[in-house]
Parts: C-alpha cells; structure tokens; sequence
C-alpha cells in the first residue's frame, strides 16, 4: 500500500479509497441516498447512526445491502 489509498473488499470485490473515508461517505459513494440499507464490517453489523464514526481501514471487509421493495 502506497499510503495514499486503502484497499478494502466491498460487496466481495476490492476497492480502493482515500484514507480517512468513513463508512456513513462510503454508503453515499454506493449511491443508496435515502434508500434503506444495511451495514456489515468484518462480519460486525453496524447500526445507520453510527456509521460516521466509524473510519475505514486497509483491508477492511465491508457488505452493503439494501432493501428492495415490490410485490
């Protein structure tokens, strides 16, 4: 790692990123806007009002889901 970037898996692919990103900037990246959602990070579920504080790391393991709705 060159220190400009992390590399982290999102969704089964890897990514890279500028340090610092947090996941609350990653999920608006992901274009989920207002869309509801659903954050895992190394295999740890984290609640919506607590992705802001939480500061991506190379390596990290991230899995987004979001809810579709239909009949």
């Amino acid at each position: 790692m060159s220190g400009e970037t992390i590399r982290i898996r999102l969704n089964g692919e890897e990514s890279t990123y500028a340090p610092g990103l947090n996941a609350r900037e990653l999920v608006a990246e992901m274009g989920l806007g207002d869309r509801r959602f659903a954050v895992e990070i190394n295999l740890q579920v984290v609640r919506a009002q607590d992705l802001e504080g939480i500061v991506l790391n190379d390596g990290d393991r991230i899995e987004v889901v979001s809810f579709v709705g239909g009949g």
